[in-house]
């Protein structure tokens, strides 16, 4: 039976980003910055951006050359990510669209050389919708292809505050967070090889957070 307080999300993340033109900043994500040197390790030149937001990871990716194909499962975040790709000259690298990735991801089989998401494995999904997330992002890869995720984790002082909403998810201010310990990245690491998790701090509060470093083995 679904629960309807996370599939309420949607419309809470579309009025946020309508409202707030640049939630998060313009400034690249630490981890995006982070994730371009392991990207350029393995050659990669076609990335999937998984949960873009409004954008700011997606035009650093593209500035640095790289082609992405980005997908939010808001309408607001994607309208953002193409005026900003349009006035920076770069929409020739991206190629953003509408798609909930509770849903199988659009696209061919072995497509992408790297996935990367920021904090998007810790939004309202159950542990078995993030199985199926994890082995269709497996799909997508090539092999020895690189997924970079994020998550917050269980030492973050959000942790156990707010309404629980199940399996470590808490709601606070409105937001649903999925909260990770390292047992629950090994559970979705089928598949893939773990290179490295990274422990590292991002905000005011700070949030506490994974960054997730792994590589499709087959």
């Amino acid at each position: 039976m679904k629960n309807s307080n996370l599939e309420n999300q949607h419309s809470h993340w579309e009025k946020t980003f309508a409202s707030c033109a640049e939630m998060f900043g313009e400034e690249p994500s630490d981890p995006a910055k982070k994730a371009i040197n392991f990207f350029r390790q393995i050659g990669a030149k076609r990335i999937l951006e998984l949960g873009g937001g409004q954008g700011r990871d997606t035009i650093f990716f593209a500035q640095n050359g790289f082609h992405v194909n980005v997908v939010d499962y808001t309408d607001a975040g994607i309208e953002a990510i193409k005026r900003k790709a349009e006035s920076r000259g770069l929409s020739h690298l991206i190629t953003a669209a509408r798609h909930d990735v509770k849903k199988p991801l659009p696209f061919e089989t072995g497509t992408f050389d790297a996935c990367f998401s920021h904090m998007l494995y810790c939004m309202a999904f159950t542990t078995d919708e993030l199985q199926i997330l994890s082995k269709e992002v497996r799909r997508v890869l090539k092999i020895n292809g690189m997924n970079v995720y994020t998550v917050r984790n269980t030492n973050d002082k959000h942790y156990g505050t707010g309404f629980p909403r199940g399996e470590d998810m808490y709601e606070v201010d409105g937001f649903i967070v999925h909260f990770f310990n390292r047992e629950k990245i090994a559970l979705l690491a089928d598949g893939y090889t773990i290179d490295e998790i990274r422990e590292f701090e991002e905000g005011d509060l700070p949030r506490k957070l994974f960054q997730v470093i792994s590589r499709k083995n087959r």
